[in-house]
């Protein structure tokens, strides 16, 4: 029998139908494209690039069109967990028709941005290849996966986060959620740091490794030398199947690369999607102690946010010549602001 690579989770637990309706296939096929060998990638891009096509293909049209054979089409389905060409043709054909009837009236954008795009275009592809990062990634995540992931956080003595480039942004932003519940959690994004880290962590201890592609050296050592030491691994990467796959739990996101809109900013979104995931199943499952932590957390900065009088204070101070020394021109007012709101 076939093995249909399955969407993530439980369909009744999901509470919204469309997420059936986004390609897992497609998405799988891009996910694994890097891992492919070169003759393989030449079939797989071709399905990424238009499915409903590939469905419609035979195996032999498919073969000659990608320059390659029907064996190598047969290996590829089989690479991509299907038992033979028409299974994956199947499947191909139910994602299409159901996206065909998941559209609406507004037409699919394509992602790359084109010189003589208007300003008002380049907004829209934006907007919707964000969408669809985010959307994607939900519908690609392995809700087990995530599941492990978090009993294994719940229950760390501390987390370290593991990330260079724009994936340490993320990172520091996932340190920052986890350090708002109450939980040890440290983010570190030099590579020297990153292993002494690693080398100090124990059994017990939970190391997350942030990577879009899967082959930065920095997180890809970092995340094996915890491993070494008996930490539990975890792995954010776009491409499961690259070094960074070794983990012992691996999220994967579902993000698009294109000339403008490189793994620096796709990326970004869909990492964020999964911390966000991470984050908010962690304090769901310590609520009590999250929400207590969160709360006193709040009051803890509380000051230093404007009031609400204060802010009308603000509104309803007359502009004054900054050359006459009035209000304007002064660094620190009344009410002890600085003038220098962050």
């Amino acid at each position: 029998m076939a093995h249909t690579p399955k969407p993530s989770g439980d369909r009744s637990s999901r509470g919204d139908a469309s997420q059936s309706q986004v390609p897992t296939t497609v998405l799988r096929i891009r996910s694994l494209l890097p891992s492919l060998a070169p003759a393989e990638q030449r079939v797989a891009q071709r399905v990424i690039d238009d499915p409903e096509r590939a469905a419609a293909s035979s195996i032999t049209q498919l073969a000659k069109d990608c320059a390659t054979s029907e064996a190598t089409v047969i290996r590829f389905c089989r690479t991509i967990d299907f038992s033979g060409y028409r299974e994956l043709r199947l499947a191909l054909a139910t994602e299409a028709g159901q996206a065909r009837g998941a559209r609406t009236n507004a037409p699919e954008l394509a992602s790359d941005i084109n010189p003589d795009d208007t300003l008002v275009t380049v907004v829209q592809k934006i907007a919707y290849t964000d969408a669809r990062a985010v959307e994607e990634t939900g519908a690609a995540m392995d809700v087990e996966v995530l599941r492990a992931a978090i009993d294994a956080m719940s229950n760390a003595r501390r987390i370290d986060v593991y990330g260079v480039g724009a994936s340490a942004f993320v990172g520091a932003d996932l340190q920052q959620k986890l350090h708002r519940i109450g939980l040890t959690s440290f983010a570190w994004s030099d590579a020297h740091v990153m292993l002494t880290s690693a080398a100090l962590l124990e059994e017990g201890d939970v190391a997350i490794g942030i990577s879009h592609s899967g082959t930065t050296i920095d997180t890809v050592q970092a995340l094996t030398e915890a491993g070494r030491r008996g930490a539990r691994t975890v792995a954010i990467t776009n491409f499961p199947r690259s070094p960074i796959g070794f983990a012992d739990h691996v999220l994967t996101t579902a993000a698009r690369e294109t000339l403008f809109r490189s793994g620096a900013t796709a990326s970004r979104l869909a990492q964020l999607t999964v911390v966000d995931c991470l984050f908010v199943g962690l304090a769901q499952i310590r609520y009590t102690d999250s929400r207590t932590a969160l709360e006193t957390t709040y009051e803890a900065v509380r000051g230093l946010r404007l009031s609400d009088d204060r802010r009308r204070r603000r509104s309803e101070a007359p502009a004054a010549d900054p050359g006459r020394g009035g209000p304007a021109a002064r660094t620190d007012g009344n009410d002890g602001t600085t003038g220098n709101d962050d």
